[in-house]
Parts: C-alpha cells; structure tokens; sequence
C-alpha cells in the first residue's frame, strides 16, 4: 500500500506544480504590463503570486521520493488556505471586469483578459483542492504509519538486531 500513496503523492504534486506555474504565468503578466495602478491590487496580486511561487518550490522539494515528504501535511494545509484566500482574491478582482459568473470557466481558452482572470480564478480553485487532498493523503499515510507501527509494537513478537524500536 505505501506504493499506492507515493504515486498518488508524486500525481497530485505534479497537479500542485502545474497549477502553481499557471497562475503564477497570468499574475505576473499582469503585474508586468500593469505597472501605474492602484497599489492595493498589485499587493493582492503580488500575494497571489508568492503563494504560487511558494508552491512551486514546495511541490518541486516535496516531489522527491522520500517517507518524511508525507509527514508535511500541517504545511499542505496551510498552502491550501492560502490558496483559498488567493481564490477569493481573484474573484474579488473579477468582479471589477463584466466578465460573467465566477464559476463559468468554459471560455477560458480565449486569448482575452476575462479569460486569462478565470483562468487564473479556476486554476488557483484547482490548486487548493489539490493541497487539500495532499494534506489529506498526508493525515491517512501518518495516522495509518503510526496504527502499524504500534501493533507490531504490542504483538508479543521480539525484534532482531539492528531493528528499530516502535517506542
């Protein structure tokens, strides 16, 4: 079963990554070519695009295969919530466009501003549902580590050398 949770930890660590850089394109080309605006969008925005850089390096370091990168499920939600504020930050910004129902995300493939905005919108919404379920994978994988370990600890059997203690 761990080769169960670690392929599916590596997909939604790609889907994190992927979704990450997405948004992080679209917000910072907008804050490229937005540059005398009021400054409190650009701290909104800026805020969006630290989240999807944090997220980048967070996907990318906890991409590499090993055991521990499951025990980081306390920061996995904690990147969520940040991406479920980034989300209602787009959506706050959105509505200042007449670009239709936040949730309405079929013409995202248009090459224009109402577009790109839920196309950010949708993948930021993606991105935090992501983090959610690897926090969540992470929650199953220690609490499910932690209940065999301490079977195995009070089963009667003895350990052989060089094993590791369960206490």
């Amino acid at each position: 079963m761990p080769v169960v949770s670690r392929l599916v930890s590596i997909v939604l660590r790609v889907a994190e990554i992927i979704c990450a850089a997405v948004v992080a394109g679209i917000i910072g080309h907008y804050l490229a070519s937005f540059n005398d605006i009021d400054p409190w969008p650009q701290a909104r925005w800026i805020y969006t695009e630290v989240v999807a850089g944090l997220s980048i390096i967070l996907g990318l370091i906890w991409l590499i295969p090993f055991s521990s990168s499951f025990f980081s499920w306390p920061f996995d939600i904690v990147i969520s919530l940040a991406w479920f504020a980034a989300f209602g930050i787009l959506v706050d910004a959105i509505h200042k466009f007449s670009c239709g129902s936040i949730w309405h995300w079929g013409g995202i493939t248009h090459n224009n501003s109402c577009s790109r905005w839920k196309a950010a919108e949708a993948f930021s919404f993606i991105s935090a549902i992501v983090w959610l379920v690897s926090g969540i994978v992470g929650i199953w994988f220690t609490f499910r580590v932690r209940r065999s370990t301490t079977d195995a600890a009070y089963t009667g059997r003895r350990r052989g050398f060089f094993r590791r203690s369960a206490v």
